[in-house]
């Protein structure tokens, strides 16, 4: 494969903005649901402290701009759950269906714990939501963050997109089974059980990690040398193995986005890096695997539990090199 340079944004396919007329009219829809008071709270400017206002911890509006899906009506919460199936892609465990997993997984533990639940999540549009012009998607609560950001009426980042959950999988009181990390679980820990004991050792990194390292807060703040083992190194199987473990992550976009950066992905694998730390078992506090190429950054990791301490949970965030909040600002 050869390696490329270009940054993982829609503007590389002409089919890569086909939905973001959808979901500019779902966003439109849900404004118009909205009172001037939450109008106010839903537009605001696309600036970087707005932008980069998003954590990984139940901490409400202290970290985090827009509305409170509990302050809205039926009405309004149908209609901004529109703009998010709208902007996401389809699919089991990914896109919309993960989103709504990890809102499922906050009312789990709002069961056990107090602080938590799906209401405590907010939506914005930063910028005017529009098919000509700058504007981001700005959603997330406890263990998510998702942040699209669309220019002249394609998608231009996807990323930072933060997402965890604890438990890492329950059956909810209907019978119904969730875990919607599963698809990225299995990604990573197929593409590090096929590597041979030499390629486990040049992969293996010397530090070790409790959380991500560019989780929140952390913007920019990319590792000056990439470690770990270099994808071209690999043979055909096992690079098809690390190309289905990014996969996941990139659906969070709309399908044609995510099929675009995808290919952007496909074609940087040979200057792509694999690392990994703690054990390979992805089933202890600190078991960590990381990929970084030239756009694509994708870390997961394994945490103690915090409601159930007895089990682990997961964070992961996804991040591209070129296209974090679309590229617009320069972090130092």
């Amino acid at each position: 494969m050869t390696a490329s340079s270009s940054s993982a944004t829609s503007a590389d396919s002409d089919s890569a903005g086909s939905g973001v007329s959808d979901v500019v009219t779902a966003a439109n829809a849900f404004i118009a649901t909205l009172d001037s008071d939450q109008q106010s709270s839903v537009l605001l400017d696309f600036t970087q402290a707005n932008a980069t206002a998003w954590s990984n911890l139940p901490c409400g509006s202290t970290c985090r701009v827009g509305i409170e899906l509990s302050s809205l009506s039926d009405t309004q919460l149908t209609a901004a759950k529109a703009v998010i199936k709208a902007a996401t892609g389809t699919g089991t465990d990914t896109g919309d269906d993960q989103v709504t997993q990890i809102l499922a997984a906050d009312d789990y533990l709002g069961e056990t714990a107090t602080g938590y639940g799906s209401g405590n999540y907010y939506l914005a549009f930063l910028g005017t939501p529009s098919t000509s012009g700058t504007w981001q998607l700005h959603f997330g609560g406890h263990h998510l963050a998702l942040n699209l950001t669309y220019k002249d009426g394609a998608v231009e980042g996807s990323t930072p997109y933060f997402v965890g959950v604890e438990p890492t999988s329950w059956t909810g009181d209907d019978g119904t089974s969730y875990a919607p990390l599963s698809g990225m679980y299995d990604g990573m820990k197929a593409m590090v059980d096929s590597l041979t004991t030499d390629e486990l050792s040049e992969a293996k990194l010397s530090e070790s990690f409790s959380d991500v390292l560019l989780g929140p807060d952390d913007d920019g703040a990319f590792p000056s040398t990439k470690e770990g083992l270099k994808v071209s190194e690999l043979t055909d199987d096992q690079q098809a193995l690390v190309l289905a473990a990014i996969k996941p992550w990139v659906d969070v976009a709309d399908d044609d986005t995510a099929a675009s950066v995808l290919s952007t992905y496909k074609s940087e694998l040979d200057e792509t890096y694999i690392s990994y730390s703690g054990s390979t078992d992805l089933s202890a506090q600190g078991d960590y695997v990381r990929i970084d190429g030239p756009g694509v950054w994708i870390e997961f990791v394994c945490q103690d539990g915090v409601v159930f301490s007895s089990q682990i949970h997961y964070h992961t965030v996804y991040r591209d090199h070129n296209t974090d909040y679309g590229g617009e600002f320069t972090f130092s």
